[in-house]
C-alpha cells in the first residue's frame, strides 16, 4: 500500500502541510457557503426532495457544512497531535463529498445544456472539474499522511516486545 501513497504535497511541501491547508481550506469554504447561502447569493434546491421550501434545503446545507467545519478540526487536531484516529472521520467524508461533487457538477450541467444555456453548462463542467480534481488531489493527500500516520502507529505498536528482559 505504502508504494501507492504520495511521498509530498506540490512534489515540494510535505504531507503534513498539505493536510493542514487541505483542513484550513474546507472550513474556509464551509463558512464562505453558509454566508452566501444566507445572502441569498446562491440558491439551492435538492435533486430528490425538490418539493422542500429554500429555507429548509438552507438549514439542511448549514448542518452540513457545520458538521464539515468539526470534522476539518478534527483532522486539524489529529495532525498537530499525530493521532491518526482524529483523522478518521475527515477522511471518509471526503471521500463521499468527491462522489456528491461529481454528482454535483453533472446534474447541474445537465440541466444548464437543457435550458439551452450551452456557455454556462461548458463553463459549469470545467470549471467543476477542474475543481474535482484539485478536490481529489488533496483528499488523497490527506489521505497518505494519514496512512503514512497509521502505520507508523501500528509498527510502534508492535516493535517493542514486552516479554524481553532487561540487562542489569
Amino acid at each position: 500500500m505504502a508504494k501507492y501513497l504520495l511521498k509530498s504535497c506540490c512534489g515540494c511541501g510535505s504531507l503534513r502541510t498539505g493536510t493542514i491547508i487541505s483542513g484550513v481550506a474546507a472550513i474556509i469554504l464551509c463558512i464562505l457557503g453558509i454566508i452566501l447561502t444566507y445572502l441569498n447569493i446562491v440558491h439551492l434546491k435538492t435533486i430528490v426532495f425538490d418539493f422542500l421550501e429554500e429555507w429548509i434545503v438552507k438549514i439542511i446545507v448549514t448542518i452540513n457544512m457545520v458538521m464539515t467545519i468539526i470534522l476539518s478540526t478534527l483532522l486539524l487536531i489529529g495532525v498537530v497531535k499525530r493521532n491518526w484516529y482524529l483523522m478518521i472521520p475527515w477522511v471518509v467524508l471526503g471521500g463521499m463529498l468527491a462522489i456528491g461533487l461529481l454528482v454535483s457538477i453533472i446534474i447541474n450541467a445537465v440541466h444548464f445544456y437543457m435550458d439551452e444555456q450551452t456557455k454556462l453548462a461548458t463553463i459549469w463542467l470545467v470549471v467543476g472539474l477542474i475543481s474535482l480534481v484539485i478536490y481529489c488531489y488533496m483528499w488523497y493527500v490527506s489521505f497518505s499522511f494519514f496512512a503514512n500516520l497509521r502505520e507508523e502507529s501500528e509498527r510502534g505498536a508492535y516493535s517493542k516486545d514486552p516479554f524481553r528482559r532487561q540487562r542489569i
